[in-house]
């Protein structure tokens, strides 16, 4: 059983796949399996400010708008 990162439903990640922008490898290895090596997840979890164009790894894809 699967289970989301309780922030998926608000997180720029989604919108961007969910848009045909992302690849669905990014939730798929992250976001459905609840994986806490997102740094996104991390980030969101210390209050700490990112960019929402920012990926799970921690890169930076500048043409995510």
């Amino acid at each position: 059983m699967k289970k989301i990162c309780k922030w998926y439903y608000c997180c720029p990640i989604k919108y961007f796949v969910d848009s045909g922008k992302l690849d669905k490898k990014w939730v798929e290895d992250f976001c459905l399996i609840d994986n806490h090596e997102c740094v996104r997840f991390q980030l969101e979890e210390k209050g700490i400010y990112h960019e929402d164009n920012m990926l799970p790894d921690g890169s930076i894809k500048d043409d995510l708008e």
